[in-house]
Parts: structure tokens; C-alpha cells; sequence
């Protein structure tokens, strides 16, 4: 095992904030200035995907607009509740790459980890929105089953902690995950997806940072935003306290409709993200997931937004246009 000293926990603040973030629709639409019966809601807070805002997100939608593209991204609509051909429980094949105790085994060299199912929001689109975390998610024996299956692939060089969102987890409960997968000689990199920086910068505090910063294994954290107007002034100073640790930063971004079908909202997500530390990294075709098909696409104007990143900003802030198909060993080129 690695020696170390204990590290400096921060205070539970972040924690206090996300417990206090939005759970109702008429409770957001209140609070932005828009009158409930202005938009028809769909889910109440009793459905198996509830709504879920920090409250911090939801101070940099825009007062008095049902179009706003973050309320879009997180107010439950009637919409969901539609059936549409083609869209599933688990459009990415989840399921069948399960290797057991949270664990997914989809491409070479790399293991997903699903650390918890909690998340500090509920993008309406979440390709994971019924996924059945109470019989797969790893931690009920403190990840042990997982960091065994691991462990006994020495194929492997990466973990990667999704979730739900592994930054919903405490320090000191990532930190007994972190340790344990430290001790596998064969993994050489820890990367977490998360959506937290973006929507709860709170959260990217001094025990965290210290957690990461001293790990054997090279950080990489792939955060998740969709819009310019998700980075505001919190968010950059979060992602900065990151990037001055070296961690490795990337972003992903879902395309969709009402929200970023937009070849300048695009370039300027990307400009921003640059700004911030942040590297585009993939601009993902939607998952059809059930529930989400008011946010689809077409494929065709996919290209044409992509084809204009590309004319509107050098190489490398040109995210890759992907698609996940269930089965295959690496994301497809759209």
C-alpha cells in the first residue's frame, strides 16, 4: 500500500448547497420569473427521474424566458412522456458490457466504474435515466467486488468513475475508492466523467484537489458542458484550481435541440472552455434514451453544425462529432 499522510478535508458546504437545489418544477420557474403555467411540466417530484437543479445553475439561466437553453437541459416537459420508435431503456448497451459489481467493460484497455447513481442534476437527456443502479453500482461493500475485477485484468490501464456523478460521492469516501485502485499495479490512469465542476463548482474544494493532485495514478477529468452560458465566473475559477493541479481537463457536450443546434452557441462553448483550461474533446450525438427524443438531432444537421465549427475555429477546439453505438469498440465518427 502507498504511504501517506492524511489529508486536509475541507467543510461539508458544497454538500448544504446541493441538498438545498431545486427538486420541483414550479419552485425553478418561480424563482426565474416565469409563471408555472407558462411552460407544461410533465414529471413531478415523485417520478422514478425527478427533477434536480443546484440552485447555483439555475442563477445563471435567464429571467422570464421558457426558452432559456439551461432550463431546457433540466425542466421535466410533457414531452418525456411521449413514445418514440428507436429510443430504449439502455440505448448504449450498458447492460450487456456489465462485468459485474458496477463494472462495464466496453472498449480495450479501460473499465468503467459506476461509483454511485446520485447526481447533482437531472439533464432530462441522461442516457442513463434508467439504468438500475440499485443492482449495479459498486459501492455497497465499499467497491471490493469492483476493485477485484479489476484487479484480476491486467489488461486494463484506465478506471474509469462515472456514475451518476462520482463527485457526488464526499472526499473521504472517493479517497478509500482512489486508494484501493492506486494499489493495482497495472492501472496507470484515473478518469473521472463529471458534470459537477459545471453545475456545482462548490465542489471542487481543497480536500479534493489534494486527492487528486497526490494520486499515483495520472488524473484525467472529462467535465460536461452544453452551452456557453453554463461557464460563468464560479465555474472558471473551479476549473482553473483543477488545471493548476495538471490534472488533464476535457469536455464533453451532448447536441441538442432548443439548447446548442447552433453553429455559433458551439464556437463560443468552445472559445470559453479554451479560456477556462478546458480542452473540447467530443460533441456527442444524442443516446436514445427513452424520454429524450424532443432533444434529437437529425444526423444530417449534425454535420452541417460541424462542418462550420471547423470553418469557424482552429483544429483544436474542435470537438469530435460521435456517436456511441451499443457493441462497438470505440465511438463512432458521425
Amino acid at each position: 500500500m502507498i504511504a501517506r499522510t492524511p489529508l486536509t478535508w475541507q467543510s461539508d458546504g458544497w454538500q448544504q448547497e446541493l441538498a438545498a437545489g431545486f427538486r420541483r418544477p414550479h419552485e425553478l420557474l418561480t424563482a426565474i420569473g416565469i409563471a408555472p403555467g407558462q411552460i407544461a411540466t410533465g414529471i413531478d417530484s415523485d417520478s422514478a427521474f425527478s427533477m434536480r437543479v443546484p440552485r447555483a445553475y439555475a442563477r445563471r439561466m435567464r429571467r422570464g424566458d421558457p426558452a432559456d437553453p439551461l432550463l431546457r437541459q433540466v425542466l421535466p416537459l410533457a414531452d418525456e412522456r411521449q413514445p418514440a420508435p428507436g429510443f430504449t431503456a439502455d440505448p448504449v448497451g450498458d447492460h450487456a458490457a456489465r462485468r459485474g459489481a458496477g463494472v462495464l467493460h466496453k472498449y480495450r484497455g479501460r473499465a468503467l466504474l459506476i461509483t454511485t447513481g446520485a447526481c447533482a442534476i437531472h439533464c432530462r437527456y441522461c442516457f442513463r435515466r434508467h439504468f438500475p443502479y440499485t443492482e449495479a453500482h459498486a459501492a455497497d461493500n465499499e467497491w471490493e467486488d469492483a476493485v477485484n475485477i479489476i484487479a484480476g485484468d491486467a489488461s486494463l490501464r484506465e478506471v474509469i468513475l462515472s456514475g451518476g456523478d462520482p463527485l457526488s460521492l464526499t472526499t473521504s469516501r472517493l479517497a478509500r475508492l482512489v486508494h484501493k485502485l492506486e494499489a493495482i499495479p497495472h492501472l496507470a490512469r484515473l478518469r473521472l466523467h463529471t458534470r459537477l465542476p459545471i453545475v456545482l463548482p462548490s465542489r471542487i474544494e481543497d480536500g479534493l484537489i489534494e486527492l487528486l493532485a497526490r494520486g499515483r495514478l495520472k488524473p484525467v477529468m472529462v467535465v460536461h458542458a452544453n452551452h456557453p452560458n453554463e461557464i460563468d465566473d464560479e465555474v472558471r475559477a473551479a476549473l482553473a484550481r483543477l488545471a493548476d493541479t495538471g490534472i488533464a481537463l476535457f469536455n464533453q457536450s451532448v447536441l441538442l435541440r432548443g439548447v446548442n443546434d447552433d453553429a455559433m452557441v458551439l464556437t463560443e462553448l468552445s472559445e470559453a472552455l479554451f479560456e477556462a483550461g478546458v480542452t473540447p474533446y467530443y460533441l456527442h450525438q444524442l443516446d436514445r434514451v427513452q424520454g429524450a427524443a424532443h432533444f434529437e438531432v437529425d444526423i444530417d444537421t449534425a454535420r452541417t453544425l460541424h462542418r462550420q465549427l471547423r470553418e469557424n475555429l482552429p483544429g483544436y477546439l474542435v470537438p469530435q462529432l460521435v456517436q456511441e453505438v451499443a457493441g462497438e469498440p470505440f465511438k463512432r465518427p458521425v
